[in-house]
């Protein structure tokens, strides 16, 4: 379950990930949302999701037999990053004319496509996670837990 919930934090950080930042008091609560505001071009978002499916694939050993459940999370990993980068590119677009009401409401709705996206992935992803080997699961646990894993677009919070 852990290694689900970080795929899909995953997936959604990659796509806002390669935006530029807006600055809101949502951002220092919520880091993986508040990556991006949005001028990323399509196929720059669309390249950095390829290559983090490629990633994905290749550090999880999918086999030729898991294919058809994993075209399943890598289609939701491009919904979800196509869905945050149109609500980002639209949140930067209408920033210097919002009130704070509005503010706060393209926020809410950033977060709720992420919850979301979450469930999305999830039922994407727990099947193919159900039907991989001890050894294979072993493998998705520990690429999962690593922190680059969580937040791919952050800069380490350790000091220097």
């Amino acid at each position: 379950m852990k290694s689900v919930i970080a795929l899909t934090v995953l997936a959604l950080a990659t796509s806002a990930g390669a935006q530029t930042p807006a600055v809101s008091p949502a951002s220092a609560a919520s880091p993986n949302m508040a990556s991006g505001a949005g001028s990323a071009k399509p196929a720059a978002r669309d390249s950095h999701v390829e290559e983090r499916i490629s990633e994905l694939h290749s550090e999880l050993k999918i086999t030729p037999d898991q294919e058809p459940q994993w075209a399943k999370v890598a289609d939701s990993m491009r919904d979800n990053a196509r869905t945050m980068h149109d609500l980002f590119e639209a949140r930067h677009n209408s920033m210097a004319n919002e009130t704070a009401v509005e503010n706060l409401k393209s926020w809410g709705d950033i977060a709720q496509a992420h919850a979301d996206g979450n469930k999305t992935l999830l039922a994407a992803f727990q099947p193919l996670y159900d039907s991989m080997p001890d050894a294979q699961k072993k493998i998705a646990d520990r690429v999962f837990r690593r922190p680059d894993t969580h937040r791919p677009a952050h800069k380490s919070s350790k000091k220097k």
